[in-house]
């Protein structure tokens, strides 16, 4: 990979960073990585393209750590059955809304 693809990745992160600071909400901002991702990868885009918009911003919107943070606040207050039905509909749903966002980006290309 080129310097020129790494500092747009660089780029692509500070925006999905600075995006995510106005957005305070796991919850939401899951729901539309997850859209916007499926609709990312209907189109057929360069594997620099990709990186960037894939690698770049939505792992930095879309934080990982949040959905795991929020699990974790539910396994500490020992709710297991409520971790179980979070963990599965919150994984569920988010497949759902890529698939959703997939589709979409097929409809209209």
């Amino acid at each position: 990979m080129r310097i020129k693809s790494c500092i747009y990745i660089f780029l692509a992160c500070y925006v999905a960073t600075f995006f995510r600071v106005f957005i305070n909400n796991n919850f939401i901002v899951s729901i539309i990585g997850s859209l916007f991702f499926g609709f990312v990868i209907a189109k057929r885009l360069s594997y620099s393209q990709e990186k960037i918009i894939l690698s770049g911003f939505f792992s930095c919107f879309t934080s990982f750590s949040g959905f795991i943070y929020f699990l974790y606040k539910i396994f500490n207050q020992g709710d297991w059955i409520k971790f179980i039905i979070f963990c599965n509909l919150i994984i569920i749903l988010n497949l759902s809304t890529m698939y959703f966002g997939f589709w979409i980006s097929r409809k209209f290309t």
